[in-house]
């Protein structure tokens, strides 16, 4: 239900070409026109755009990085889409709208600063991250009280899938949820890849899109038991992904400009040709 107690309506849909007014409400009515009358918006969900949410954090960190004003009003809008699309489609399903959102939003922010907005006196940063953890325990005994549990692992932030399925091993590991050496570690990996084989096995290319699921479940099994491997290395998950997608990024660059020098592109190379210039990217690394 809604945190104003009102019944939930979704923005009427804005008629005829619309404008680039600045207003907050007319960007509702906009993004309820999308939902109308867009295909790839229509058929979308809250589930469906878990990916591009966190894409789009991403790619405002960058933006702020390069400190380029229209990258920044870029991004910056890109992530408010994201928070009115979701709010737009729980509207629809009668849950809650935009309202409740900042509603709530701004009902958190004054219980979080008490020395802003009551009595209270906290001389530096540090008091304030004090007194704010502590506010947040004490809305974490609230939401005990509706029946909300807090669970050990709910201490885990949110982030990338890595960085979570680290930490969440981590902890697990402090309780004595864990293999005492790595080789339990790559038991686990090697079980899960062949789990994945069986089930890839059992599935022919006609059913592979009705047993989607399953299949997402058996690869995200494989990628857990990996960052377990990580863990048992003391290396980071994210950080190795990402030095392995930089290192891509860079050969299959030097492939690029290796084609340039003969007027070819991409497009018109194979992948043989790609494969041997991949592999002179690799030799040309190795001579820096």
């Amino acid at each position: 239900m809604s945190t104003l107690d009102t019944e939930i309506k979704a923005p009427e849909p804005v008629q005829g070409l619309p404008d680039a007014s600045g207003q907050f409400e007319d960007l509702l009515a906009l993004m309820a026109r999308l939902r109308a009358d867009c295909p790839w918006d229509k058929k979308q969900t809250n589930h469906s755009l878990i990916p591009y949410a966190i894409e789009e954090a991403y790619e405002l960190g960058e933006a702020v990085q390069s400190d380029d004003d229209e990258d920044i009003k870029g991004e910056l809008g890109d992530v408010l889409l994201q928070v009115i699309f979701h709010c737009q489609m729980y509207a629809e399903q009668g849950r809650f709208d935009i309202n409740d959102v900042i509603t709530t939003l701004q009902e958190k922010l004054v219980r979080r600063h008490p020395h802003v907005f009551e009595t209270e006196t906290l001389k530096d940063d540090a008091a304030v991250k004090e007194r704010w953890d502590e506010i947040k325990a004490e809305e974490k005994q609230a939401r005990e009280v509706r029946g909300k549990p807090t669970r050990r692992l709910d201490s885990i932030k949110a982030g990338s899938a890595l960085m979570q399925a680290q930490d969440v091993q981590k902890q697990a590991s402090k309780l004595g949820f864990d293999w005492e050496g790595i080789s339990g570690a790559f038991d686990k990996l090697d079980e899960e890849i062949n789990e994945l084989k069986a089930e890839l096995a059992d599935t022919s290319k006609a059913d592979i899109k009705a047993n989607i699921r399953e299949i997402e479940k058996e690869l995200g099994d494989c990628m857990f038991a990996l960052v377990n491997v990580a863990r048992k290395l003391n290396l980071d998950a994210e950080t190795a992904t990402l030095t392995c997608v930089h290192k891509f990024k860079s050969r299959f660059g030097y492939i690029e400009a290796q084609l340039a020098e003969v007027g070819k592109r991409l497009e018109d190379s194979d992948i043989t040709e790609m494969d041997a210039l991949w592999e002179a990217a690799k030799r040309h690394e190795r001579s820096q």
